[in-house]
């Protein structure tokens, strides 16, 4: 009867499980079938010809090789950066949108902000380059104009990685703040008018009574940025690299686009791209268990 009653409510609800189709698609395709391929890291792949069982061989080349040691750790330099500079930053934005916004202005500033994230990293590149062009970027202006010389961000070892990180907050920033404005959203509006009655100033409401709600998809979101710390983002790494900065921000994910599809060593870059889903996996379930532990609030 109750597997009935479940079926009927699914029935009811078939458009919008047919709206979850597309998303679904997509992570089968671009996501699960691509992991049979994995054990292309246990073999000595070959085009044409038997793949011969090589076992772990792939992965004792890997961590043998010195320039995995440099690119591991520009993985993870760079992602911990963005991770901890750039979290905290959409939900300020939400909070400064909800708080201190209203009206058709904030929606104007909503829709401006989500603009960035639908831009392909080559867009946003040259966008970059420009503003930061050592020539006549606006950076570069504002420096000279206050009596300084003109630095070349681009090129700049020292600054590279702070680009990627800017530029990357700048792209997300708004898209980010979304689940965030919906969680203050679903605040029950009698809560701020009790606050109102007891006297309660707008810094007590945000940290008594919006915070708390903005908990759970904070650790939620954080478990699941964890996962991701492997993922130093080859799109953007690609479009803002150069011979001069090459070493600072040459990453795994580059590392196995260079090994795998223009080399040609198919097996050796799988065993990168898994040694990286594995460490991926254990941090997220490692993080989760640690949360549960301490807050008992997890990712599930």
């Amino acid at each position: 009867m109750r597997t009935h009653s479940k079926v009927k409510q699914m029935w009811s609800d078939k458009v919008l499980y047919l709206m979850l189709l597309p998303g679904i698609a997509y992570f089968i395709i671009f996501h699960i079938w691509p992991i049979i391929g994995m054990k292309l890291a246990f073999y000595d792949y070959q085009i044409l010809g038997d793949n011969v069982f090589v076992g772990f061989k792939y992965f004792r080349e890997l961590f043998s090789t010195p320039v995995f040691e440099q690119v591991l750790k520009n993985t993870l330099i760079i992602s911990a950066m963005k991770m901890f500079l750039i979290f905290p930053i959409p939900i300020i934005f939400a909070l400064i949108l909800n708080e201190f916004i209203n009206g058709k202005f904030r929606k104007s500033i909503q829709v401006i902000s989500y603009l960035p994230h639908f831009l392909s990293w080559v867009v946003i590149a040259g966008v970059w380059f420009d503003f930061l062009s050592k020539s006549n970027g606006v950076v570069n202006e504002i420096i000279q104009a206050l009596g300084f010389q003109p630095h070349d961000f681009l090129t700049d070892k020292s600054a590279i990685r702070w680009v990627l990180v800017a530029s990357e907050a700048w792209r997300n920033i708004g898209w980010d703040s979304i689940i965030f404005l919906a969680a203050i959203m679903g605040v029950n509006q009698s809560l701020y008018e009790a606050a109102h009655v007891d006297g309660a100033n707008r810094w007590h409401i945000v940290t008594r009574i919006v915070l708390p709600h903005l908990y759970i998809p904070m650790v939620t979101i954080f478990i699941l940025n964890v996962g991701f710390i492997m993922n130093a983002g080859l799109d953007q790494v690609l479009n803002f690299t150069n011979d001069s900065v090459n070493s600072r921000i040459d990453i795994i994910d580059t590392y196995v686009y260079r090994v795998g599809l223009i080399n040609g060593q198919y097996s050796f870059a799988t065993a990168a791209n898994l040694f990286k889903s594995m460490i991926g996996v254990v941090l997220v379930l490692s993080t989760h268990f640690i949360s549960k532990k301490l807050t008992s609030k997890g990712a599930w």
